[in-house]
Order: C-alpha cells, then structure tokens, then sequence
C-alpha cells in the first residue's frame, strides 16, 4: 500500500492516549519533556526589538577559541573542542585532532550543543562559561527545565502499557496492526532492534526517543493510522511538543565507527531501509518539514550521508535545503520517482532499495552545468505539474484557480487602499498555509505581534474567543504546535538587519514563507521623498534575491499611491518605482466597493502571475465575527466594472464563475 506524508492528528487525541495509558480518567499536560541530564542556557529566540542577536562569523569563533586555548578543528557544520561541562580531566586533555570532543560550535551561529552532558546554549553563552571557568566557577547558569518530573513520568506511563508489537500473545492482532501500518514485510527482528511498541487501547504505533547512548527515555511518537483504497493515512503526535522533539529515531544503534548513514522522512521508512540493506538509517523528527540545528552535531561522524525523505517534489526540495546545513560535499539526494518511491513502498514492492541509494545524486552543483545535468529535474517538473504548481489554498479555492498554488522562491506583491484589510486578509492567507505545513515568518513592523497573533488565532478557531474564553487554551495549544514565527520589530528598521534576521530563521527552523507587513513602516520616514524611491528599488531588490537565494517565498505588502478613491487600483498604483512590480512574481490587489451585490464588498485582483499567466478577480466575503475572508459566497455573486491595467474591461466571466479570469 501506498503512504501518503503523516498529518499532525487533532492535539487532544495525544492527551486522551496519556490517559488512557495510566488507566487515569483526565488527561496529563503537554510540558516540555526532557532526559534527567538535559540542561538548557537561554530559549533561542528571533530578535529582540531592542536589536538582533549580535553575529558571530566562523573566523571570530576559532580566533576566540585560540585566544582562550581551547584546542578545536573543523567539522563539516561544526567545530568540536573539548567540553566545559564534563568533570574530570580525561575531556580537558584528549589526543589532537581528536574525534571524540563532544562540544560541537555551530558554523553559522556559533550555537553549542554538548553531547556528553547535553548542555546547550548561544555563543554568548559559552563566552560566559568560559569567563565563569577561569573564575572557578563551574557549570554556573545551567538550570533544569520546569516540568521534567511530570513529562518524564508521562512518557513512561506510555512507554510501560505499550507492548512490544512481536509479542503481542495473538498473532492474528500481530498481523492485522501490521498490514495497519503497510509493515507486513517488516521483521520481528527489525521491531525489537528499534524497540517499537503497540498501543492497544488507542491502535497507534509508539516509536522511543532515547538519549544518544540509550540510557533515558526522552519523549516518544505515536503514529496512527487509517486505510483509504490503497493509500494509508498516517497521523502523529509527539511527546514533547514537535518544536521541542528532537528525535533521531535510531540515533543510540549507531557505532562510533560508522561513517556513512541514511537519511529518511519517516520512522517505518528507517526499519524498511535497515531491514532490506542493514545500513545505519536515521528518520528526522519532522520529516521534510524541519532539520533543527541541534541535531546536526550527532551527524558530524559521517562522511557520506544520503537524504531520502519521500516520494514527491516537496521532499526532493527538502532534501536539498538540508544538504546545504549538512555540507553538500558529503550529501547525496535519491530523487523521487515511479522507480524510485520512499523506502516502505519501495520494500513493499520489492525493489532493490541498495541499488535506490547507488543512484543518489550527488547534493553539490558546480557554477556551470550541461542540460545532461538538468535532464532529470525537468523531466520530474513536466511529470508532476500539480506538485511544481505548490501548495493549494485551502480556505481560497480561487487563488488556487489563478495561481495554481503557492511556491518557493518567489515573491508576492500585495496592496490595497486604506483601511480595506491588507494585515487581516494576509494574515488569513499566510495561515492557511501554515496550517497545511508551509514554516511560516511573519515581520509586523505595523502593528504590534500580540494583536497579530488575536487576528490570527481568531481566525485559526473561526470564532470569537472573547465570547468563549473557556475554549481559549484548546485553540492557543493547537496554534501553538503550527510552524508559526514572529519577528519582534517595529517601525523603522534598517535593510540588513531584516534580512540577517530572516536568514537566521531560514538556518534555525527552515522557514519556507515569510510575510513583511509593510514596506512603507519598515522604511521609517528618515528619507528625503527623493532618497524614498532608491531606498524602496534596493529593498526589494534585497527581498527579490533573498527569495531567490534561499528558496523562500516573500509576501510584501506595499501601501499604494494617493489615488482618487473612486478609482480602481491598478499595478502602477503600487507606491513607488515600477521596480516593485518588475521584480514581483506576483501582484495581488484588494480592491474594495466593486460588487453588483451592494456597496462595501471586496474582491481580490490577481494581476500578475509569472507562473503561467493567468490573472483574474474573485469576490470576498468578510466575517466581522471570526475575520476571515474566506466565508463562502453565497449564490452567483458577479463582478462589474473591474478593468486591467490598460483601462479595458474584461471579458465577461463564463456563466456560472465566480470571478472573471483573462491570460496576461
């Protein structure tokens, strides 16, 4: 059977199994679980609006380390240098060049992770150890996190009334919760080597996270599932939340003198992969959705690592996006294909998985390339158009009708008068992608993140929670787990700092869309009106080749021109230069009193779209009670009046439409 990528299940389903294996009535909290030793310094967080956290470059970090002698060398994405927070002096003085320091210095952020005492922190933080350590003060700011008792305790709750899936005492139940999952073909053996168990009363499937030596149980991963035909649906919840849920499942069975590892998107794709080839094999926490920074010390033994996330473009981007973190020069990526599906499906099917993994392509690309080259990656776009169109809308079935989806490495140009919605529809359509897994990173530089997030969260909930505070924590722990972020400026800010900022998050949480709200507030009013429309050219010239360069896509909201408001706007009424809507990808226009329908209607104008050309309007229907835009329009609302750039009305949409479309 076919798998399709896991979704994220209801939030209260994990509660309800937490409960249901104690055997208690209520079900337990959802703190933050980690193993006995585990020992933190400061959250990381986007910057502070009193300004970003200070750079660090990789020549700084090792000068700073010579200043201190503190032997150290190079890793592929690390430096590795002796650990502070080992006792004794058997760390302080190991052979040099050697490959068992166990304090790795993150490259780009000069983030620590130590993996002999997991204490981890920023490079401001590991300054102040090592101040604290010429004082003789030892370990000083390392501080236990809240809730590890309890989340300890649920989790082996969980674990203890789990069964091992091959010692299930009926062999029927053995076989049916297996063909459940598509893992017929998977050992017994294979199960007890990664210690996946079964739970009963809620027929999920409970992977372990273990400490790198296999020494604690940290959290754990429940994956439901439900055939559809001759797809399976996997759902999953993890223990702690997935932003703190840092699993390499099969990270203790690795050796020390293994150099090569597999990469997967999925736990069942690792047993597969390990049963049919016997290769070390590590799934990601996330799948495609996320390669945390700190799980990239426990990769640096490797010499050669092969990604092989899953069967569509979405993972094959992914797995591109990942090499760069790892090192491409040691990366190598399977393509996604007929012949070559995700490891399950392909063991089901009985291919050879072996010769899958020798035709991985390597990650790096040299300056030139041949069409040979390229051959592949076109011939996989014209194979799957829906896939390279992006991800669908799902609460703006039009958009999907015009621009076919959302996609990265472009760029957005949104506008509307004044006081029409601009923040509350983008933030509407910025979720509605989050919610479908696109990381998302919002820069408000015009209202503040607290009442963006009131928006948004109403939104989320589709209702008033002012009017039902008592469903407040349901909803904020639900949006809570969205691969949401938000930049903490306001008003003016230079270019540069924006921009390192988001690189920042790219590195940190692969951020795939990020959302500036608006140019005009970020710019600040410092610039002669003159000064203004240079300043604004070189701004999205930065975003331009910042979506370009990292693969991202940037939505900027643009104020537009002073306009007779009985007017239409059109692209040229976006403020500034043409350069805004040259540069764009796409011109989306909120235009405001339009409709056959009354006065004070909305509809959304699609005036660009590189992609394939279409452009077209489409009615919105504003919810004042839940402030969405996406409420469905009842009957057959018609547009009128609405002209292209050139002043001509268009061609009268066809019968039945809900909104007139034309090519460009």
């Amino acid at each position: 059977m076919m798998g399709v990528p896991p979704c994220r299940a209801p939030l209260r389903l994990l509660p309800a199994l937490t409960g249901w294996a104690r055997g208690w009535g209520a079900p337990l909290g959802l703190g933050t679980l980690v193993g006995p030793s585990l020992r933190h310094y400061k959250k990381e967080t986007l910057p502070a609006s009193e300004g970003p956290i200070p750079a660090v470059t990789v020549t700084e970090i090792r000068q700073y380390l010579r200043a201190q002698g503190i032997p150290f060398h190079d890793g592929y994405s690390c430096l590795h240098a002796p650990s502070l927070f080992v006792e004794g002096p058997g760390e302080q003085q190991p052979p040099a060049g050697s490959a068992r320091y166990s304090l790795f210095i993150d490259k780009t952020t000069g983030s620590f992770v130590c993996t002999a005492t997991l204490a981890e922190g920023t490079w401001q933080d590991f300054q102040a150890s090592v101040e604290l350590k010429h004082k003789g003060v030892p370990h000083a700011g390392l501080e236990q996190l809240d809730g590890v008792d309890q989340a300890g305790e649920d989790a082996r709750h969980i674990w203890n009334r789990a069964l091992p899936l091959w010692e299930l005492l009926d062999e029927e139940e053995t076989r049916t919760a297996k063909a459940m999952f598509g893992i017929s073909k998977v050992s017994d053996a294979t199960l007890k080597r990664f210690g996946v168990r079964y739970l009963r009363t809620a027929r999920t499937l409970v992977f372990p996270w273990f400490s790198p030596r296999g020494t604690g149980l940290k959290g754990l991963k429940l994956l439901g599932a439900k055939c559809q035909g001759d797809t399976v649906l996997y759902m999953e919840n993890t223990l702690p939340r997935p932003s703190a849920y840092h699993n390499l499942f099969g990270l203790p069975l690795i050796g020390r003198r293994d150099t090569e590892v597999v990469l997967t998107g999925r736990e069942l794709d690792t047993l597969a992969l390990y049963q049919a080839t016997g290769l070390p094999s590590l799934s990601l926490p996330r799948g495609a959705t996320c390669l945390p920074p700190a799980l990239l010390p426990y990769l640096e033994q490797f010499k050669r690592i092969t990604l092989w996330l899953g069967e569509d473009l979405r993972s094959w981007e992914a797995a591109k996006l990942f090499a760069r973190k790892l090192n491409p020069k040691r990366c190598s990526l399977v393509r996604p294909g007929d012949q070559q599906p995700r490891p399950l499906e392909a063991f089901t099917r009985g291919m050879n998985l072996s010769k899958i993994l020798r035709s991985a392509l390597p990650a790096g690309h040299k300056s030139i390339i041949s069409f040979r080259q390229l051959r592949d990656e076109v011939f996989g776009e014209l194979s799957n158009v829906e896939q390279v169109a992006g991800v669908k809308w799902a609460r703006f079935p039009e958009l999907n009708r015009l621009l076919k989806g959302h996609r990265k490495g472009e760029l957005t140009i949104f506008t509307g008068p004044t006081g029409s919605g601009k923040t509350t529809f983008i933030s509407e359509y910025a979720l509605d992608l989050c919610t479908q897994g696109v990381n998302t990173l919002w820069g408000s530089f015009e209202i503040n993140n607290v009442r963006l997030a009131k928006i948004m969260l109403t939104q989320f909930a589709v209702r008033r929670l002012e009017e039902q505070l008592e469903q407040f924590d349901e909803w904020a722990d639900k949006f809570e787990d969205l691969p949401l972020y938000f930049m903490t400026f306001h008003g003016h800010q230079s270019i540069k700092t924006v921009i390192e900022t988001m690189l920042h998050a790219v590195y940190m949480y692969d951020i795939s869309h990020v959302v500036i709200d608006n140019l005009q507030f970020m710019m600040g009013q410092e610039q002669l009106t003159v000064d203004r429309l240079a300043v604004q050219d070189y701004i999205v010239g930065a975003f331009r080749k910042f979506a370009t360069d990292n693969s991202c896509h940037v939505s900027l909201v643009i104020h537009p021109r002073k306009e007779d408001e009985e007017r239409e706007l059109q692209t040229a009424s976006i403020f500034g230069s043409a350069k805004a809507s040259q540069e764009a990808d796409n011109v989306l226009i909120l235009q405001d009193r339009k409709l056959v329908t009354g006065p004070g209607k909305r509809y959304l104008q699609v005036s660009k779209n590189r992609f394939d050309g279409d452009v077209g309007v489409f009615p919105l229907e504003f919810s004042k009670a839940s402030l969405t835009f996406s409420t469905p329009v009842k009957g057959k609302a018609r547009l009128k009046k609405v002209k292209d750039d050139n002043g001509a009305p268009p061609k009268q949409a066809p019968a039945g439409g809900s909104g007139a479309s034309k090519k460009q």
